[in-house]
């Protein structure tokens, strides 16, 4: 997932700091782990590790419809991250039995017009109640207050490998994580109008293309039994920050030649044959 610098909301009206500080309060994960070594809910089933679509909350009896991107991720070691629609957040999930809860939230601070304001405030009003209790039957989780109130989650379908843009995390120096890196050179994905390095892939044309940290790029693409065989890149000859190129030659050695490749919900991951890994996120 991309790797966003979040802050504690300064600048935010009081409607969105009131909707956005109480979303980092709540969906959290069990910790008992399943066999697959995810947590798990009270009922058995996978609260963490799966990518949940945000899909309403319902607040004294009221029901807002969460914008298409709206999102969460419960990882196994208790961390939450997602998206509001318009907003980022990221959250410590605690769990107390059947309960959940999120603290330690930090969020970046945009207004967006295409999120309704009054469906962030109804999801902060809810996630704000205290701990919640969970219901999941495996593709739905649902997440009540005590006074009755729900946030109804769904799990979120496998992106396309093929016409899907994927926001590329750069793999770092050896020893370092993966990170976005944008034109700017300060790892903000920010690398042209919609984002930093991504990639498409043409299913028809067998091929691959999009953008470097700073070059756009065209390869070959052949994909078969969970591999895709990628051809000798072609570049635009553009030079950028020493950090950008860096970067963009850490990318550029998983061309011309075999990766294998795995689509978890909305995040592809390939790995190179010498073992580099470079993580990806579909774009809304």
């Amino acid at each position: 997932m991309y790797r966003q610098k979040r802050q504690r909301s300064k600048t935010l009206t009081v409607a969105a700091v009131a909707a956005l500080v109480p979303l980092a309060a709540a969906c959290g994960s069990e910790k008992a782990n399943d066999s697959d070594g995810g947590s798990v809910g009270a009922d058995g089933q996978r609260i963490t590790g799966v990518q949940w679509s945000i899909d309403s909350v319902t607040v004294d009896g009221t029901t807002h419809q969460a914008p298409d991107a709206a999102q969460v991720r419960i990882d196994d070691a208790g961390e939450a991250a997602g998206s509001t629609g318009c907003n980022s957040f990221s959250a410590r999930a605690d769990v107390d039995g059947e309960r959940i809860r999120l603290s330690d939230a930090m969020f970046t601070e945009k207004a967006c017009d295409k999120t309704p304001v009054d469906f962030e405030k109804s999801l902060g009003r809810t996630l704000t109640t205290g701990s919640l209790t969970t219901e999941n039957d495996g593709d739905r989780l649902t997440l009540t207050t005590d006074a009755g109130d729900t946030v109804r989650l769904s799990k979120a379908q496998d992106a396309s490998l093929y016409g899907t843009r994927w926001a590329v995390d750069v793999p770092g120096p050896e020893g370092q994580e993966s990170h976005p890196v944008g034109k700017d050179g300060k790892g903000d994905g920010k690398g042209d109008e919609k984002g930093g390095a991504h990639l498409t892939f043409d299913r028809d044309a067998k091929t691959v293309s999009g953008r470097l940290p700073c070059n756009r790029v065209n390869a070959s693409a052949t994909v078969s039994d969970g591999s895709i065989t990628l051809g000798a890149p072609s570049t635009t000859r553009m030079m950028c920050e020493g950090s950008l190129m860096d970067a963009e030659k850490r990318l550029l050695g998983l061309f011309d030649g075999k990766v294998d490749y795995r689509i978890d919900q909305g995040t592809l991951t390939l790995t190179s044959e010498d073992g580099t890994t470079v993580r990806a996120v579909a774009e809304k």
